[in-house]
């Protein structure tokens, strides 16, 4: 594969690579040959720490043999290259560690069900990408495989816990990797690495052959460099496994095509400041937030400031809650995985701290905080009931240092309350069940990227919206400076 080639297919998106594939510009080998070159010259961003390149070309080579390529028979996505994340996308015979020391050897016997629906589309996988273990943080620093470099700078975070996508797709390893999103571990490290991250509504998307994740605050999706990618992919995975708990109705029409209209005009509320006990908001993020607004506005949009009302401090009680449990299913898993109780020194300080907290949850806490996330859902949402979409900052700051989001405290509660002091409003999208999406719409004197959030109880009319502020403050062409494509000109 030629050096040049490969650094120009980096500018195009997944559906603009397909297309080059359906077109028979490119096999979908050359296509793989070009990001595993691309990979090879990114191993310091140490954005994929499993290599899966045997498997992805069997898979190129069988669906260029096949000839439905040609034919448009194999979908909008076929042939692209694609990642996924170490967590939430197992791939049957492939390492999973998830992060965790204890589970360094483990090895997925299921394929999830959003990864058999990444395959029907046809998409290329060829390795899986760093994740903070159990997805518990909100940065990708894991001590089993150590930082994800953010290719803007070495010297900030490319968040977590999808950090491990992003940074790939920020550098233009891949146009798009798979990621999850618990309390904002989607749009985060969009935020991070100035992507467009979508997390979808509540049950869009299935996580059998497992149950639901943390009550439902969690959902599958991906990263991506523009909202048409998004809009596809989420096309590829929408639906519902045969015994899933709940499922989101299924939309009219494709999202793909559903960008192609206006929204009409939009209610839309505005706010810039956190509902969380937090510092005042960096002035340049709510300069973003506010400068979104007067560009909707513009557009014809109704826009006005003001917050939905919920109990802030119950919401974060509840999350801990969830996650101390959840990391119990971490404990199970590994203490299965090696036959044995597994050592503290085998997790992280603050995975083990959530694990003794969660042992320690009497039953009827956890009911409690479930019960509790539900009321503080529909306060939220009489909150919101003038209004159509919700305008917030994605961080409240420019992206962190390394060091601050993976750090233990004294208890799960205080570690929540440190991150929810830079996220802000992300986790109220899980918590409601509400779609969100993060766009990078700002930058900073020193051009590290600022993410703004909207949300909506569901995906399409954030889409629409995403489009719109696409087209008229396009990214595109912002590279950072561990970009691998070939430079503008």
């Amino acid at each position: 594969m030629d050096a040049k080639l490969a650094a120009e297919l980096a500018d195009l998106d997944v559906i603009g690579q397909a297309a080059l594939a359906a077109a028979g510009e490119l096999t979908a080998v050359q296509l793989l040959d070009a990001a595993i070159l691309r990979l090879e010259g990114a191993r310091g961003l140490n954005a994929v720490i499993t290599d899966l390149f045997d498997r992805g070309r069997d898979q190129a080579r069988a669906l260029d043999e096949s000839g439905r390529l040609r034919t448009g028979e194999a979908g909008p996505l076929a042939g692209v290259p694609f990642l996924l994340k170490d967590l939430g996308a197992s791939l049957a015979g492939a390492r999973e560690a998830m992060g965790s020391q204890a589970l360094r050897t483990y090895v997925a016997t299921h394929t999830a069900w959003i990864v058999e629906r990444y395959l029907a589309a046809n998409l290329v996988v060829f390795g899986k990408t760093n994740t903070p273990e159990w997805g518990n943080h909100c940065t990708t620093e894991p001590t089993l495989f150590g930082p994800t470099v953010n290719p803007w700078s070495a010297s900030i975070t490319p968040g977590g816990s999808s950090g491990g996508s992003a940074s790939a797709v920020a550098a233009g390893v891949v146009a798009a990797a798979s990621g999850g999103d618990g309390t904002g571990s989607i749009r985060v490290p969009a935020a991070c690495c100035g992507l467009v991250g979508l997390k979808p509504r509540r049950a869009r998307t299935s996580f059998a052959p497992a149950g639901q994740l943390l009550e439902g605050l969690a959902v599958e999706h991906a990263l991506t460099r523009t909202v048409r990618d998004s809009a596809a992919l989420l096309d590829a995975v929408t639906g519902a496994a045969p015994g899933d708990p709940y499922n989101a109705p299924l939309p009219v029409g494709t999202f793909l095509r559903a960008i192609e209209h206006s929204p009409g005009p939009r209610r839309i509320l505005v706010a810039t400041q956190s509902p969380f006990p937090a510092p005042a908001t960096d002035p340049r993020v709510a300069a973003t937030v506010e400068a979104t607004a007067r560009d909707l506005e513009a557009m014809g949009h109704h826009v006005e400031p003001g917050a939905p009302d919920f109990d802030a401090d119950a919401v974060a009680d509840a999350i801990a809650v969830l996650h101390n449990v959840s990391n119990v299913g971490l404990y199970n898993l590994a203490k299965s995985h090696l036959g044995r109780d597994p050592r503290a020194d085998e997790f992280e300080p603050s995975s083990w701290m959530m694990m003794q907290e969660g042992f320690a949850t009497a039953g009827i806490t956890y009911a409690e905080a479930i019960e509790t996330i539900h009321a503080q859902t529909r306060r939220f949402v009489e909150g919101m009931a003038a209004h159509d979409v919700l305008l917030v900052p994605t961080l409240l700051a420019p992206p962190p240092s390394f060091g601050v989001l993976d750090q233990p405290r004294e208890s799960t509660r205080a570690f929540f309350d440190v991150e929810f002091a830079h996220t802000g409003w992300t986790s109220l999208a899980n918590v409601t069940g509400w779609a969100a999406i993060s766009l990078p719409l700002g930058v900073t004197e020193q051009g590290l990227p600022i993410g703004v959030q909207l949300m909506a109880p569901a995906e399409t009319i954030l889409l629409q919206l995403a489009v719109q502020l696409e087209q008229a403050q396009p990214w595109i062409g912002r590279r950072p400076q561990g970009w691998l494509g070939a430079p503008l000109t």
